[in-house]
């Protein structure tokens, strides 16, 4: 069974939560067998010197790449020189073909007009105003739970009922109308379709070549062209009224750039109602999975939470953001331990230097979050599960360029402040409402990259009601 223990430093404290994930290797591997285990979980792919190391540089299956975990070295690649680099082709040939040109893979100057005509939404002022919303969907998930109490629970279900029903009271309103379970059972297929790497894709083979995973995505993909062609079909006929809500929908059918006045094709459009859908669900609803999954097993910091839910509930019983910081470093520490993307890579589109190190043309340089925040020259005692990194003095000590759940540089998650402040929230509904446990029979819960990082076998938890909860 995987586990970090032998990768622990000596003096880590014992008594810390420190959840299984695959234990980095120590030799490397040769071509099939590096395929067989990208396949399977690239999380377990990873060498000892990814984690030790500031950059790791060397020839392999994807010809030249460079990892990169120095946070000077980091700010370089994704920020200052940020130009010297685009989305490699491998990324595009797995997520363009479900996600389509949307925000998360276009490049050059249409990933600049979406980015500038999508701005607006996720504004700082406009993600407060979602408050509300998100409390809403927040108490009709502590209902529901209420409610099934004494019984075990589909927590990643769960996550991604309320996610949806975030995006549905947000930046979808009054959409999509389909089942939200199908919706995101949908999303799951899709991803669990596309995730694996193929080595058709590895090895640069024509796009038109049939991929078995695009096979087994295809109902799904059919499923989100239903789904979007009914929400822009209902929302074109609520603008024709004059009665359209100020919501991304609305924001996309009309955009227009604030520099050309360009507008949005429907190709486009369509691709971003998609990826917001699927990306944007998936990163919270991993993210509370994985903070509940910790919480279960970590007793103090579930009281320490549970304390402060309590004294922060108003009395409607909800919630603002900005007073539950220990909720906040839960979730950011989950992210930590489990950020929803495990690898950021772009290719060199000339030559350039991290370091001592030269990169050339035309290679791949990565960051990937899931050893960058778990790297030994960066952490203390990396591997547990230790909200507290997250709070006071100890927040202001991280690096900038240490901690990416969201990554950087111009193409930064632009969802960031909207996923967190919904996960916070969705978090305190569900603390006050109801315990989860893991059952006694529940096979390990280690990670696994399918394109975001989930619990390989499920989580399913048994719910016990709160005195909160009344």
């Amino acid at each position: 069974m995987p586990t970090t223990a032998e990768t622990l430093p000596e003096t880590a404290a014992p008594t810390r939560f420190r959840p299984e994930v695959p234990r980095p290797r120590r030799t490397p591997m040769g071509l099939f067998e590096f395929l067989r285990a990208a396949r399977a979980n690239p999380l377990t792919t990873w060498m000892e010197d990814h984690f030790t190391l500031p950059l790791v540089a060397g020839e392999g299956v994807l010809g030249r790449v460079t990892v990169v975990s120095e946070p000077s070295l980091i700010r370089h690649f994704l920020v200052e020189n940020a130009g010297a680099y685009r989305k490699d082709d491998l990324q595009r040939r797995v997520l363009a073909p479900g996600l389509g040109e949307g925000l998360l893979t276009a490049e050059g100057d249409d990933w600049r007009l979406q980015r500038r005509t999508l701005a607006p939404l996720f504004s700082a002022r406009t993600v407060r105003g979602f408050e509300a919303a998100m409390n809403a969907a927040g108490a009709r998930l502590a209902r529901r739970l209420v409610r099934r109490a004494g019984s075990q629970i589909d927590v990643g279900q769960e996550m991604a009922r309320v996610t949806l029903d975030v995006l549905e009271r947000t930046i979808f309103t009054h959409g999509p109308q389909n089942d939200p379970d199908a919706l995101a059972r949908a999303i799951t297929r899709f991803l669990e379709s596309v995730g694996p790497v193929d080595p058709l894709d590895v090895f640069g083979v024509p796009a038109f070549v049939p991929r078995l995973g695009r096979i087994r995505a295809r109902p799904a993909l059919r499923y989100f062209a239903e789904v979007v062609d009914g929400l822009i079909e209902h929302r074109r006929a609520v603008m024709a009224r004059g009665e359209a809500p100020e919501d991304l929908l609305t924001l996309l059918l009309a955009a227009q750039d604030p520099e050309t006045g360009q507008g949005l094709d429907d190709l486009t459009v369509k691709a971003n109602i998609v990826t917001f859908i699927a990306a944007g669900h998936e990163t919270t609803a991993n993210a509370l999975t994985w903070a509940l999954y910790c919480l279960s097993q970590d007793e103090a910091a579930l009281a320490r939470l549970e304390a402060e839910v309590d004294a922060a509930a108003d009395p409607e019983g909800n919630f603002a953001a900005e007073r539950l910081p220990y909720a906040k470093a839960v979730i950011e520490e989950a992210l930590r331990l489990f950020p929803p993307a495990a690898i950021i890579s772009r290719q060199a589109l000339k030559e350039d230097r991290l370091g001592r190190v030269k990169v050339p043309r035309g290679s791949l340089v990565m960051v990937s979050p899931y050893v960058l925040h778990r790297h030994r020259g960066l952490w203390d005692d990396p591997d547990a599960f230790v909200p507290e990194r997250f709070l006071g003095e100890a927040r202001a000590a991280i690096p900038r360029f240490a901690y990416l759940p969201f990554g950087a540089g111009p193409r930064v998650c632009i969802g960031q402040s909207f996923s967190l402040q919904e996960a916070v929230i969705v978090l305190a509904h569900m603390v006050r409402a109801v315990r989860l446990a893991l059952p006694a029979a529940h096979p390990p819960v280690t990670p696994v990259q399918r394109v975001t990082v989930r619990p390989g076998q499920g989580l399913r938890m048994e719910a016990v009601r709160r005195a909160a909860a009344a």
